[in-house]
């Protein structure tokens, strides 16, 4: 069963002028599935639609048995919660802790007035502490989120999506900031806390070879269509040309 299904999505910002044009995937699983292709493809918007951060124009995204693409208020707010975003600038407050950052994935679960005082149970608090030990971080855990590297940043987000308990992870070129070292570390961290708390990933992202290594499955967007979907050694010299168009950037 899968745990997301799109059915023929499409987005317009400009009427006429469609970034997305009749996607249909069925995501499931635990491993992670790279989304590829070239600027203004149309990847971050695919990305965004899914959790709902940007309306789609059309079409349907079923979720745990919804369309995400119908449901509005409370509703909306309850099945996003289900759903871990991790962002390329990270998103995190920067006067917050970095154990309050990681609480802040809890506050769909407690009540108005919980949230309003960050009164969260004691489970949550050593789920946090369970996850900075996890990655790394236990001895930043009362630091300022603004006194952390770009891959501890980096870091401290995806855990925050963890902390959600999500039924899916959404990530938006997660490397993007970072230098290969870290990009390398940061998709070994993504692929391991998914496959430990079985939990499928989405990620958009422009580095083929990283996509290459560590994902199990590949769609490639050209033009706001899904012009491949398959396994990373299927990406031919061909398909990538038909994915981002010429050869000229092969020799970059």
């Amino acid at each position: 069963m899968s745990s997301l299904s799109i059915r023929k999505l499409a987005k317009e910002y400009v009427p006429g002028k469609p970034v997305l044009r009749d996607i249909s995937l069925d995501i499931g699983g635990t491993g992670i599935t790279a989304i590829i292709g070239p600027s203004g493809t149309g990847k971050s918007t695919l990305i965004r639609c899914i959790n709902r951060l940007i309306d789609p124009t059309s079409g349907e995204i079923l979720f745990e048995g919804k369309d995400l693409a119908k449901l509005a208020g409370g509703e909306l707010r309850a099945a996003r919660r289900r759903i871990g975003m991790v962002f390329q600038e990270y998103n995190l407050v920067e006067r917050l802790t970095v154990m309050e950052n990681l609480l802040s994935g809890r506050l769909g679960y407690v009540s108005a007035w919980q949230a309003f005082r960050r009164k969260f149970s004691d489970a949550d608090i050593q789920r946090a502490f369970s996850l900075l030990q996890r990655v790394g971080l236990a001895d930043f855990a009362n630091r300022r989120a603004d006194e952390l590297s770009g891959g501890q940043r980096q870091r401290v987000g995806i855990c925050r999506a963890v902390m959600q308990s999500p039924g899916l992870l959404l990530a938006d070129e997660p490397t993007s900031s970072l230098d290969p070292k870290t990009s390398v570390e940061i998709m070994e961290l993504m692929r391991d806390l998914a496959r430990e708390n079985n939990v499928p990933v989405v990620i958009n992202i422009h580095q083929v070879q990283l996509a290459q290594r560590f994902a199990e499955r590949i769609i490639g967007m050209s033009g706001g269509h899904v012009v491949y979907d398959g396994a990373p050694d299927g990406l031919t010299q061909e398909i990538l040309q038909k994915i981002y168009g010429g050869e000229d950037w092969l020799a970059t």
